[in-house]
């Protein structure tokens, strides 16, 4: 049977996105797919491909192992052509998964490096300041950003859990807000927003339901994506979130991200004697899943770590 790596490739790569996985994924694995190509080229100067044999899974763990550092990084890439690799046994091109007998060293979890509670309150305080100097379209975009801000620091959303909200994930009950996530894997969960959420919260939705009427548009994405003239589509990326990330920290003299604004969130539930069954739920994470490495991050200076909800600052 003839075929091409690269349209393989290619196949493989739209299947991911008939998925669901979002574009940051998609490109991720092209990218690691790209660096097999790059080691074929290296060491038979072609990328035909009639068979991928021992010696030659062992010389690409020697490949990635030089030249990248991280044994996560080796990881993704092997994962990702693992997973290529079983696409081409579903389409019968090989007999087996020649990845399967690859080893890997297991993943390795970083420490958490949370952003300080002093940092989180200055970034706050940074979002209101820009609303209210601002106006317009201008204006609503910083309200969004602080929709983002309590939807990371409040409820411990990934920026992956936020780019496909729609307002009817924003839910409302005697408490106050909760936000359910639709989890691709498992069941749909909440979490419950901290109280200061709510004035934020409705001061943009009237906001942006104005903004869509004057611009004739129907979009039904909790977030947005906008140039400085007009909303261009609803839902906002994981890079467009990063972006507004980037920016802050400008500001701010900082080295916060969504991750580690993410990790502060997860410190304060400890701070806050939330039970780790409900924690790791909250994160979406497995129950076998260890907060070990926020415990002990806790442990080494308690009072560095303390983190609270901001109406209680």
């Amino acid at each position: 049977m003839e075929w091409n790596l690269i349209d393989k490739q290619q196949e493989f790569l739209k299947l991911l996105q008939h998925q669901g996985k979002s574009f940051n994924t998609v490109k991720n694995y092209k990218a690691d797919l790209q660096c097999f190509n790059t080691f074929l080229i290296d060491k038979q100067k072609h990328l035909k491909l009639k068979s991928f044999t021992t010696t030659q899974v062992n010389e690409y763990s020697q490949y990635l192992g030089n030249k990248y550092g991280s044994s996560n990084s080796v990881r993704r890439r092997v994962q990702a052509l693992r997973l290529f690799f079983d696409f081409l046994m579903v389409q019968s091109i090989f007999p087996e998964n020649p990845l399967k007998k690859m080893a890997v060293s297991p993943k390795v979890l970083d420490n958490p490096n949370p952003t300080l509670f002093p940092d989180v309150i200055k970034t706050y305080q940074l979002l209101c300041k820009r609303v209210a100097a601002s106006e317009g379209l201008t204006k609503l975009v910083h309200l969004r950003n602080i929709i983002v801000f309590h939807l990371i620091y409040g409820a411990g959303l990934k920026v992956s859990d936020m780019a496909k909200l729609s307002m009817g994930n924003i839910l409302k009950d005697k408490n106050g807000f909760r936000v359910m996530v639709d989890h691709p894997k498992r069941d749909p969960y909440s979490i419950p927003l901290p109280e200061i959420f709510k004035n934020d919260f409705l001061a943009y939705k009237e906001a942006y339901q104005t903004m869509l009427r004057s611009q004739d548009l129907e979009v039904d994405e909790l977030l947005f994506n906008a140039n400085p003239y007009r909303i261009l589509s609803g839902g906002l990326s994981p890079r467009g979130i990063e972006l507004s990330f980037e920016d802050l920290r400008k500001e701010l003299k900082s080295e916060m991200t969504a991750k580690s604004l993410r990790q502060s969130c997860i410190m304060k539930w400890l701070n806050m004697n939330v039970n780790h069954t409900t924690i790791k739920e909250w994160m979406g994470v497995t129950p076998g899943y260890s907060l070990e490495l926020y415990v002990e991050e806790w442990k080494k200076d308690p009072s560095r770590m303390l983190f609270q909800d901001l109406e209680e600052a």
